[in-house]
């Protein structure tokens, strides 16, 4: 781990985010990259206007200074922070900028949401994690330990889900994690036997790791939901984070089909990692 992207919006939410990376940058000797949008109009950017360039460069100061006042955090100390400003609020350039500098995870800040916001408007970490083609760290509270040593990875065995196993396994061996793989069996027509899923499972592992090795970390739960049950089993095994796969679903597939990493992401009391499929 060699780069980590921090959004910054100045709330405390950030600020815990911030701390997070600190903690894991400090740990792997990594650079961490400050990432902050301005909500500026393209036309107060671009307009021929004096006193609208003028107003424009006033913002980009005043913003300037909020950002370096707000880094001045002693456990940034000794630290490499590379602070970056984009004129523009746009979440899709958080993963354009991790690109660019070949960043190697996202660390994010949440509140969560519930209810209507969540379904028509959601949290800026949704979009983030929905556009984000490196892993994505979402954190609810202040961070009292960045030391991860039980990570519950929900599973479901499919072929997609082979390369985000195989990203989760290499980052969580570097982070000196253990990962407990689990699968949610629920009712109904998608009820899966034993037999079936051990036959299921051994062809994943197979296929991913070449071995087995990892089989006795896997666990299947029985629940009325994926959310409920990947949650009642990280709290029963006493994780430290819990990491999923995502699909990053856009637009109408994701308002119609839904993404059970994001729904996790905001109603988890623990920390969530999203790998992209």
């Amino acid at each position: 781990m060699q780069k980590i992207i921090v959004p910054i919006d100045f709330s405390k939410h950030s600020e815990y985010a911030l701390e997070a990376a600190a903690a894991l940058a400090q740990k792997h000797n990594a650079e961490i990259l400050a990432l902050h949008m301005l909500e500026l109009s393209n036309a107060l950017i671009s307009d021929d206007d004096n006193s609208k360039q003028a107003e424009a460069v006033f913002f980009l100061k005043l913003a300037a200074q909020k950002f370096n006042d707000f880094l001045d955090k002693p456990y940034l100390k000794d630290l490499k922070i590379t602070p970056i400003v984009k004129h523009f609020k746009v979440f899709k350039e958080v993963n354009d900028v991790a690109q660019e500098h070949k960043a190697d995870l996202i660390v994010m800040g949440s509140h969560g949401t519930s209810g209507f916001k969540e379904i028509f408007i959601g949290s800026n970490t949704e979009k983030v994690v929905r556009h984000a083609e490196i892993p994505v760290l979402v954190v609810k509270h202040h961070p009292i330990l960045m030391d991860f040593g039980k990570v519950v990875f929900a599973c479901d065995f499919s072929r997609k889900a082979i390369k985000p196993y195989i990203n989760a396994t290499h980052l969580f061996k570097t982070l000196g994690a253990t990962l407990h793989l689990v699968y949610v069996n629920l009712p109904g027509t998608g009820f899966q036997s034993s037999t079936e899923m051990e036959i299921k499972v051994t062809d994943f592992l197979k296929t991913a790791d070449g071995n087995l090795d990892n089989l006795e970390n896997v666990h299947y739960v029985n629940d009325y939901s994926i959310e409920q049950g990947i949650l009642n089993f990280a709290s029963t095994k006493g994780a430290d984070l819990i990491a999923v796969a995502t699909h990053g679903r856009k637009g109408l597939a994701h308002f119609f089909e839904g993404s059970i990493s994001e729904d996790i992401a905001n109603h988890s009391a623990l920390p969530v990692m999203t790998f992209r499929i």
